[in-house]
């Protein structure tokens, strides 16, 4: 049985693509779930709020989403500079997206969540521009993320408007 050590290594990368983004919403939902069982469930929350529960499985899916479109772009070849930057810019918006968990729930502020989460919005967008001179699949996948990212952003925006003593 001969064993293609190339595939075995787009394997492990892939794994590890999309354990990376896993691992820091895994880090991010220590803040998350301290936040929503006690301070978030006492906030007022517009009509169109999901429930809690939804959250969890989606920004599951979206970091899988996510770790395999950076997967499709590293593919490529660390060695490129195109794909360097590609990923500084992924992990750039990756350890925003961990702030933000970290503002809103942890410090419980909800302006500077809807600062971080308008900085995660441009940095998502970046990383759909550098993504691209590498892998046009890569930017359709961060679709989602984007939009939901964005979704994020008006609830977050609605929460501190009906929260915040005028």
């Amino acid at each position: 049985m001969h064993i293609n050590i190339r595939s075995v290594r787009t394997v492990f990368l892939l794994i590890f693509c999309i354990a990376l983004p896993l691992f820091i919403g895994y880090i991010g939902s220590f803040f998350t779930m301290t936040g929503v069982s006690a301070w978030y469930q006492t906030l007022q929350k517009p009509w169109f709020n999901p429930p809690d529960w939804l959250f969890g499985p989606v920004w599951t899916i979206l970091y899988m989403v996510m770790g395999i479109s950076w997967w499709l772009v590293l593919r490529h070849g660390i060695e490129k500079h195109t794909v360097r930057r590609a990923t500084v810019w992924f992990l750039l918006q990756l350890g925003v997206n961990l702030l933000w968990s970290y503002v809103f729930f942890a410090m419980q502020s909800l302006i500077g969540g809807l600062c971080v989460i308008l900085i995660l919005i441009v940095l998502i967008l970046l990383t759909m521009h550098h993504f691209r001179s590498t892998s046009r699949a890569a930017v359709w996948l961060l679709i989602p993320y984007l939009c939901w990212t964005v979704f994020a952003t008006l609830l977050n925006g609605m929460i501190f408007m009906l929260n915040h003593p005028w």
